[in-house]
């Protein structure tokens, strides 16, 4: 969540900053509407704390002179009274207060985060910049098909048994398929894990709604999650970012202990609720998925760097595939919620014949450690300071799956085991019918 006193502080322009994440229509408005309420209700709580405490500090005034009164065998029915009535006061205005600090609470739990100075402004994700670009799009001499053709002739995707289990949007990997997604997932670790200083973590899959809220996707975001019936609400997580980035929930760290590095394979399961009509057809989209996720829990002038080198971290995996790709700046309209800037990697697809995405890689800043309360003591000594957080997929294990499939398929439909995941096949080469 924002720093409260920062937005109050420095109204105006966080709230010109924050209105670019929506162009126009509903989503401004209520952004707008949401920001001008916090204003007027933020004075009131700050006028209620005032004559709360003012009418406090009378009626132990006048406590004390109505004690001194009695002792002295005087009459102290008028002040007696004057307390009375100041205690009815308070109760009214403390609930009052109560009702202003529940509805300022709602309101920041629901506020995104404020876009960072470089995220380039824009009105949707046609204003999102292209950084830079990696690999040649290999040219075939045959009409390449998408992977959900080249999985099926091969036996190693079954979408129609996968519906029959659980209904669209899952899919089922079979044989070499599923042994394909296991040596990604592998692969990944063991790269993040040995060359990038990444600890592997293997955390809940299911986690709680304080966990959720850490991190942001509670409350605004709960239509897009899976929760389970029970005695105390639960979740399935959408991403490892959940749980990774909520491990040191309430804590306070030591300095030197930063930056913390966190790697984590996970299934991720999501609703996908505002997808309809799109990716229909094979694993581009689906409830469950399977996603290698890194996080970065750092000092707070560290953030900038540490996004840098997760970027790096993660282009590294489609170096080694030797897949091509683009790194994309997303506009203001187009980060998540908890974001202040955000580069997506984007993979090369010939069967689709354009870039989608694999990986979003996002500095939240202090945005999320406000939420779930994590802090760190500075070595110099002084005020314990919040953290900053980062996440990015390294990468989404079905979306890799994908661009293996796409990139490296045959004219006989054969699909090419790319050389640095054969130690994970025993060698083998080529996924054939």
């Amino acid at each position: 969540m924002l720093d409260t006193k920062l937005l109050r502080e420095n109204f105006d322009d966080i709230r010109g900053k924050l209105l670019t994440r929506h162009g126009t229509g509903k989503a401004f408005e209520q952004l707008a509407e949401m920001l001008d309420q916090f204003l007027v209700l933020d004075d009131k709580r700050r006028e209620l704390i005032q004559s709360v405490e003012e009418k406090q500090q009378k009626k132990n005034q006048l406590s004390k002179e109505i004690g001194i009164k009695k002792r002295n065998g005087e009459n102290a029915d008028q002040l007696q009274n004057t307390v009375q009535s100041l205690k009815q006061a308070l109760e009214e205005e403390t609930a009052a207060l109560d009702s202003v600090r529940e509805k300022l609470d709602f309101i920041v739990c629901r506020v995104p985060n404020i876009p960072d100075e470089e995220t380039p402004v824009g009105k949707d994700e046609e204003d999102n910049v292209e950084i830079s670009t990696w690999g040649e799009p290999a040219k075939f001499d045959f009409e390449p098909k998408q992977h959900f053709e080249i999985g099926e002739k091969l036996g190693i995707l079954d979408l129609e048994r996968a519906a029959k289990l659980a209904g669209s949007r899952f899919g089922l990997m079979e044989g070499l398929g599923a042994k394909l997604e296991r040596a990604l997932i592998n692969f990944m670790l063991d790269l993040q894990t040995g060359e990038h200083g990444y600890a592997e973590i293997s955390p809940p899959f299911i986690v709680n709604a304080d966990t959720m809220r850490g991190t942001g996707q509670l409350p605004k975001f709960e239509y897009d999650l899976f929760k389970l019936e029970g005695e105390r609400p639960m979740y399935l997580i959408p991403t490892a970012e959940v749980p990774l980035t909520n491990i040191h929930a309430g804590e306070i760290l030591e300095e030197k202990d930063l930056p913390k590095l966190y790697a984590a394979y996970t299934p991720c399961f999501r609703r996908e609720a505002g997808a309809a009509g799109k990716d229909t057809r094979g694993i581009m989209r689906v409830h469950q998925f399977d996603k290698v996720e890194l996080v970065n829990i750092v000092k707070a002038g560290a953030s900038k760097k540490a996004l840098e080198t997760m970027v790096k971290s993660a282009e590294k995996v489609l170096q080694l595939l030797e897949i091509p790709y683009r790194v994309v700046a997303l506009c203001t309209a187009d980060i998540g919620f908890s974001a202040a800037i955000t580069y997506d990697i984007e993979v090369w697809l010939p069967g689709q014949n354009c870039y989608r995405e694999i990986s979003s890689c996002s500095n939240c800043k202090d945005f999320q450690a406000r939420r779930a309360n994590i802090r760190y003591r500075p070595e110099g000594g002084g005020k314990p300071e919040f953290v900053h957080t980062l996440n990015g997929s390294g990468l989404a294990a079905g979306r890799t799956w994908i661009a293996v499939l796409e990139n490296y398929q045959q004219a006989d439909g054969s699909v090419v085991i790319p050389k640095v995941l054969r130690p994970y096949f025993g060698g083998l080469e080529k996924i054939t019918m």
